[in-house]
């Protein structure tokens, strides 16, 4: 019997900054502030509020140095980060195929 309702989906990850901050974030081990605000378009303060909630959620590790007198902010995908984001391009595509089942 198909299922009726669409999986649940992680909604801190599907925030389309945050995705796309932890998208970037999958394809290197870190990135500065500078080359995550370069690489997803955002602002400073939505980059900077959305690394937080990322952090806050356990999903970033975020690193503050200081790097020729100024402050060097760099953040890394967690563990629990490349579970949860793995997990929810399964969910992404698990619906996917529900709505292909459905239609055809």
């Amino acid at each position: 019997m198909p299922e009726t309702g669409f999986p649940e989906v992680n909604r801190i990850i599907h925030e389309p900054a945050r995705l796309a901050i932890l998208t970037v974030l999958s394809a290197c081990l870190s990135a500065d502030f500078n080359f995550l605000q370069s690489a997803t378009g955002l602002t400073k303060g939505n980059l900077s509020v959305q690394l937080t909630r990322l952090e806050e959620a356990g999903l970033i590790y975020i690193d503050k140095t200081l790097h020729s007198r100024k402050m060097r902010t760099t953040a890394e995908l967690s563990n629990a980060g490349r579970i949860e984001l793995k997990e929810y391009w399964r969910t992404m595509k698990k619906i996917q195929q529900q709505s292909a089942s459905q239609v055809g």
